[in-house]
């Protein structure tokens, strides 16, 4: 498991009948989780919260709010890197606070890579969301490319980067289909060093475009393979979709590297499901994040990690 360990800012205190306590920087959360589904005791630790998220059975739900601001900051601070990311949260429709903590391993990963590449390295962030990844990549010296079908989360994503110092870092904001803003770059022969995609399970672009993931995702991979430059650093992808798991992942970005190289797959490992397809090795497995009352890890999705060797 790829597991975001080293936040100060954030932490899974509990975790219990289908929900998890939280603390948000000075602010204690009880926000719904699928995974959990188990019922252990609750002790004092889950009172004197600041906000509930309350699953409704017909599907969404709604905020019961105690004690939280409209707006509040959190910090993280990546390895190599001097000054912290800082997020701007707010609770919104759908559970989220504008930040997937768990996202910190690849962030930690990705940072790393950029900084050790020793040049200039051009990043493609897909369906980016609040930008963790952008500006971590940016926060590294990456110029990233940052994606999204909605002009309010593009808008928050941008706000982060300022709050993080880096609102002059070379970073192209673009509201867009993802899939159309790809085909137009294989079009104008743009190429980047780096790929990443946290696509939903399903969406609509800004013009009622569907987007359904098991009927997409190995279309959008093989045509994001075809905008990496000859000279790459990673492919990473992300998923929260139950039936996307990291082997499925695996599966498919080792195919479509190997469609783009022309070399044939070797297995290094059963698992975590290492491949390797001419210089390529493709990585993938659950990512979580710590329990302090368990010392447990609770699973939080999956990523699948192409690195260039």
């Amino acid at each position: 498991m790829f597991i975001a360990n080293r936040w100060k800012d954030y932490e899974v205190i509990d975790t219990s009948n289908g929900e998890k306590l939280e603390f948000w920087g000075n602010y204690k959360l009880v926000r719904p989780d699928p995974q959990v589904i188990w019922n252990t005791k609750r002790d004092k630790v889950w009172k004197n919260i600041n906000a509930h998220y309350h699953r409704s059975e017909r599907g969404g739900g709604n905020w019961e709010f105690f004690d939280l601001p409209d707006v509040w900051q959190i910090k993280y601070s990546l390895p190599l890197i001097s000054n912290p990311l800082v997020f701007n949260l707010k609770p919104f429709s759908f559970k989220h606070t504008g930040v997937f903590p768990e996202q910190a391993a690849n962030w930690d990963w990705m940072s790393n890579l950029i900084k050790n590449s020793g040049r200039k390295i051009k990043v493609l962030n897909l369906f980016a969301y609040t930008g963790g990844a952008t500006i971590s990549c940016a926060a590294a010296g990456a110029s990233v490319t940052h994606v999204d079908a909605s002009k309010g989360m593009v808008t928050w994503a941008k706000e982060n980067a300022a709050s993080s110092m880096l609102a002059d870092a070379p970073i192209r904001w673009i509201v867009d289909d993802c899939v159309k803003f790809v085909e137009r770059e294989i079009r104008r022969g743009n190429v980047y060093d780096a790929v990443i995609m946290d696509p939903p399970s399903y969406g609509r672009g800004p013009k009622g475009e569907i987007w359904k993931i098991e009927e997409k995702i190995f279309e959008l991979i093989e045509l994001c393979s075809k905008v990496l430059s000859d000279n790459p650093l990673f492919f990473l992808i992300n998923s929260y979709t139950t039936g996307l798991q990291s082997s499925v992942m695996s599966y498919m970005l080792s195919t479509a590297l190997s469609h783009k190289t022309g070399n044939p797959i070797k297995t290094c490992s059963e698992y975590p499901y290492i491949y390797e397809t001419g210089n390529w090795k493709i990585s993938a497995d659950e990512i979580g994040l710590p329990v302090t009352k368990t010392n447990q890890f609770l699973p939080c999705g999956a990523s699948c990690r192409g690195e260039f060797m």
